[in-house]
C-alpha cells in the first residue's frame, strides 16, 4: 500500500463468509483503494472450513468482533474506510463512533441500541437463532428456505440457492441475543456513540424489501444521529433485499458507495 492509497476494510455480517466481498474488493482496487476483507474471529479461511468447524465460530459476541477489527485497524498507517453489511454495518458504526475510521458505510445494518422498531419480518428472519436459548453460545446455520426468506426474497429462487451454496457459513448466535436486549442494558455492546460530531462521514444504506433489516429500522437508526453535526446520510434501494451486496445487483450498490466516497473527498 502506498502512502496515498486509502485502505478499505469490508466487514461481513452473520451467515456470510468474508470472501463474499471478493467482487467489491476487485472493484475498489481498480478504483485506487487498498481493500481487505478479514473475517470475524473464529471464521475459517474458506467457506468449506467455516462450515466444517462451527465450534470455532460459536460464542463470539459484538465486543469480540469490535476488538478483532480494532486490532486490524491499529496495524494500519492511516485510518481506513469501513464498509459493513448487516451486523458488519453495526460494527462499522461502533468503530467510526470511536474515531477509528476515516468514514463508514453501513449497508442494511443491524439494529443499534436506541432503535426500537422490531418488524415481524425481522423476527421471522432471526427465529432460527432465537427458537433455542442455548443458541446464544452456539453457531447456527440457516437452511435454504430460511436463507431465501432472510436474504433472497427479492431475487429469483435459483439465484438465492446459488448464493446460499456459495457464501453461507454458520453464524454465532451471541450477537443477536445481545442486540435483542440492547435497549434494556445500559452497557449494551450494541451501543454506538451516535453523538460524536468529530467522527468521519457515515452513509446508511437500506434495502426497501429487506426482511432481516427492514427499511424502517435504518430510518430510525438515522434519527439516532440527530445530535451529531458530522455527515450522516441515507440512501435507499427500494427494490432490494438483504442479499444486495452479493446478488446480481451488487455493482449498483458498490458504485453508489464509490460515488458517495468521491463526493466526500474520500
Amino acid at each position: 500500500m502506498t502512502a496515498t492509497t486509502t485502505p478499505v476494510i469490508f466487514i461481513h455480517g452473520l451467515w456470510l463468509h468474508a470472501t463474499s466481498w471478493s467482487s467489491w474488493a476487485e472493484l475498489f482496487t481498480t478504483a485506487g483503494y487498498a481493500p481487505a476483507a478479514p473475517g470475524w474471529p473464529g471464521d475459517g479461511e474458506t467457506v468449506k472450513i467455516s462450515r466444517n468447524e462451527p465450534g470455532s465460530i460459536a460464542n463470539h459476541g459484538i465486543d469480540d468482533v469490535v476488538a478483532h477489527y480494532t486490532k486490524i485497524i491499529n496495524a494500519l498507517d492511516v485510518k481506513p474506510i469501513l464498509i459493513g453489511h448487516s451486523f458488519g454495518g453495526m460494527i462499522a458504526q461502533k468503530l467510526l463512533g470511536q474515531d477509528l475510521a476515516a468514514a463508514a458505510i453501513a449497508i442494511d445494518a443491524a439494529q443499534i441500541k436506541g432503535v426500537l422498531p422490531l418488524p415481524l419480518s425481522a423476527l421471522r428472519a432471526t427465529l432460527p437463532v432465537f427458537k433455542n436459548p442455548a443458541n446464544k453460545r452456539r453457531a447456527v446455520s440457516l437452511t435454504l428456505e430460511q436463507f431465501t426468506y432472510a436474504f433472497g426474497n427479492a431475487i429469483p429462487a435459483q439465484e438465492a440457492a446459488e448464493l446460499y451454496d456459495r457464501w453461507t457459513i454458520p453464524a454465532p448466535g451471541k450477537p443477536l441475543f445481545e442486540a435483542a436486549v440492547a435497549n434494556f442494558s445500559p452497557r449494551s455492546p450494541a451501543k454506538v456513540n451516535t453523538g460524536n460530531s468529530t467522527r468521519g462521514p457515515l452513509l446508511l444504506i437500506a434495502g426497501g424489501k429487506d426482511h432481516t433489516v427492514p427499511v424502517t429500522v435504518t430510518k430510525v437508526t438515522l434519527k439516532q444521529y440527530r445530535n451529531s453535526t458530522a455527515i450522516t446520510e441515507l440512501h435507499t434501494f427500494p427494490d432490494r433485499g438483504h442479499s444486495l451486496t452479493i446478488d446480481h445487483g451488487w455493482r449498483e450498490v458498490a458504485d453508489a458507495c464509490l460515488t458517495w466516497l468521491t463526493r466526500n473527498d474520500l
